[in-house]
C-alpha cells in the first residue's frame, strides 16, 4: 500500500508542476490579438505559445483525472482494509 501512496504522491506532484508550468506560460502570453500590418511578426509567436498552452492543458486535465481516480481507489482500498469484518 505504501508504494501505491508513493505513486499517487508522484502523480500529484507532476500535476502540480504542470499547473505551475502553465502559469508561467500564461504570464509570458501576450493577451492582445495582433492583426495590424506592423504586428504581423508577433502572430507566429502567439500561435506557438497558444499551442504549448493547449498541450499543457490536455496533459493537465488528463493527469488531474488520473490522480483523482487513483486517489479515490486508494481511499476505497484503505477503507476496505480497515473495515471490520
Amino acid at each position: 500500500m505504501t508504494q501505491l501512496i508513493a505513486v499517487w504522491t508522484v502523480l500529484g506532484v507532476v500535476t502540480l508542476a504542470l499547473a505551475l508550468y502553465r502559469k508561467v506560460l500564461m504570464m509570458r502570453e501576450d493577451p492582445y490579438v495582433h492583426i495590424d500590418e506592423g504586428e504581423q511578426r508577433l502572430i507566429p509567436q502567439q500561435v506557438a505559445t497558444f499551442r504549448k498552452i493547449e498541450k499543457v492543458d490536455h496533459w493537465g486535465i488528463s493527469l488531474t483525472i488520473v490522480t483523482a481516480v487513483f486517489g479515490l481507489a486508494l481511499a476505497g482500498a484503505y477503507l476496505y482494509q480497515v473495515a471490520p469484518r
